[in-house]
């Protein structure tokens, strides 16, 4: 897809600690009627759906407000599509670029709809270039992280992956808190990616427990 395919407005998904970034593969199953409606309506159009993470704050939940959402979002296409005997859907979307959130315009079929700007993001349409990283270093921390959190990866798959679809997969694949997530959205290039998911897989403790009961 090139720019002139970028549409200006579109339909948003707002998914709080689900990073989708350009050339990744998100599978949703989505049950909403209202996200329903917006799979239905971008089948029916560009396949194009924004996604987006909300911003929440604690009035928003007093006042049954929608949360505000952070500036920055990925246009994913619907490249998959299945409907269940139930009615909901099971969805892949793949990444195609991010995009600013200019302004919202209301309402459609109860999902949101936003004016949106990907000019900023035009390198997400292109082919990744090569940058260089340190490739053992950043799995060798992938795996302490995983080892604290007590998860398990197929890593078997993951060193055969070449480094610009790594450099996809394991931002998206790791459990980061929302903001973090959104970091590693925001890193305006492949070389800031690598140092944001680096800091943030370094850092990272065991997995936090509960609320005391």
């Amino acid at each position: 897809m090139t720019l002139a395919d970028m549409p200006p407005e579109a339909g948003l998904f707002p998914l709080s600690g689900v990073l989708l970034l350009p050339r990744g593969r998100l599978p949703l199953n989505v049950f909403e009627p209202r996200y329903i409606a917006l799979m239905e309506d971008a089948l029916a159009s560009n396949r194009l759906v924004g996604l987006i993470q909300p911003r929440w704050r604690e009035e928003d939940d007093e006042d049954n407000k929608a949360p505000p959402l952070y500036p920055i979002g990925t246009l994913g296409r619907i490249t998959s599509f299945t409907e269940r005997a139930d009615g909901t859907y099971a969805v892949t979307l793949t990444g195609v670029t991010r995009f600013r959130l200019l302004r919202e315009t209301g309402l459609r079929r109860g999902y949101r709809v936003a004016r949106i700007d990907v000019s900023s993001f035009t390198g997400d349409l292109n082919e990744i270039p090569s940058e260089p990283f340190d490739r053992t270093q950043l799995l060798a921390s992938m795996r302490r992280y995983f080892e604290k959190r007590g998860l398990d990866a197929r890593w078997s798959l993951i060193e055969q992956m070449d480094d610009s679809m790594l450099l996809v997969t394991l931002p998206m694949i790791c459990p980061f808190p929302p903001a973090e997530k959104q970091a590693l959205l925001d890193a305006t290039s492949l070389t800031d990616r690598v140092r944001v998911l680096q800091t943030l897989l370094d850092m990272a403790g065991p997995e936090p427990e509960g609320p005391p009961s």
